[in-house]
């Protein structure tokens, strides 16, 4: 019985010496352990970068597009904006707004007739619409990369879980001992890549969600102002404009 109180303190006095700082389990992690722990760490950190670029860009995106509606609406001859922001569109509700203008002055002044008009409006349209659709492309890059991560990063954490706990059984046929100072390691191994893995998805799925929410909000806004744009472009070419 003593024998055993002895073991007991001994082993437990080992544990507690033995370094659980994240630094140490990465340093005493087997290589695929640690390949899994690189990954996911450079994976968390893209994810943020990311998340504060979409965050703060779709706020000066909205801030620079509050701007030009406040200029289009406030009964200036859109020509004299057109000659202003033509050279580089700040945002892209007005990149769609100087293509549009842009395919208006390169239609032929002289043809005139229903089915001219119609043509000229199909094709602001059509302009439009490809605008507003590479624009929102350039907006949205990067946002496949949250989705990715959101998904793949607790499976790639569940892996070096998986291979931790397998050094640990092998550390255990190998010394023949089933006491915790011969497990422990592996499994804390094996818990620091699960919850890298976590810290990596969780992250990234909250931004993807509340990022592309935001996204489809801004995209709905531009074709509202393309639609209005296109309507008023229609009464002018009515009204033989």
């Amino acid at each position: 019985m003593e024998n055993q109180i002895v073991d007991a303190v001994t082993l437990g006095g080992s544990v507690a010496e033995m370094d659980f700082s994240m630094i140490s389990l990465f340093l005493r992690a087997d290589l695929v352990v640690k390949t899994v722990i690189v990954i996911l760490l450079l994976a968390s950190v893209w994810c943020w970068a990311i998340i504060f670029d979409k965050w703060f860009g779709l706020r000066r995106l909205n801030k620079r597009s509050d701007e030009f509606e406040q200029a289009f609406w406030s009964g200036a001859s859109l020509d004299d904006l057109y000659d202003r922001i033509s050279a580089q569109p700040r945002d892209p509700m007005s990149a769609v707004f100087v293509a549009a203008m842009r395919e208006w002055r390169r239609s032929p002044s002289g043809q005139s007739g229903a089915s001219a008009s119609v043509g000229l409006a199909d094709r602001i349209d059509q302009v439009m619409h490809i605008t507003l659709a590479r624009e929102m492309d350039r907006t949205e890059r990067y946002m496949t990369f949250l989705a990715t991560t959101g998904a793949t990063a607790p499976f790639i954490g569940l892996f070096g879980t998986v291979w931790g706990i397998m050094n640990s059984f092998q550390s255990i046929a190998i010394s023949k001992n089933t006491s915790l100072a011969v497990v422990a390691p592996g499994i804390a191994e094996a818990l620091f890549a699960t919850a890298l893995g976590l810290l990596a998805a969780i992250p990234a799925v909250v931004a993807y969600n509340k990022l592309s929410r935001d996204l489809d909000r801004y995209a709905g806004r531009l074709e509202s102002f393309a639609g209005e744009f296109a309507a008023i472009l229609s009464r002018e070419m009515e009204n033989g404009g």
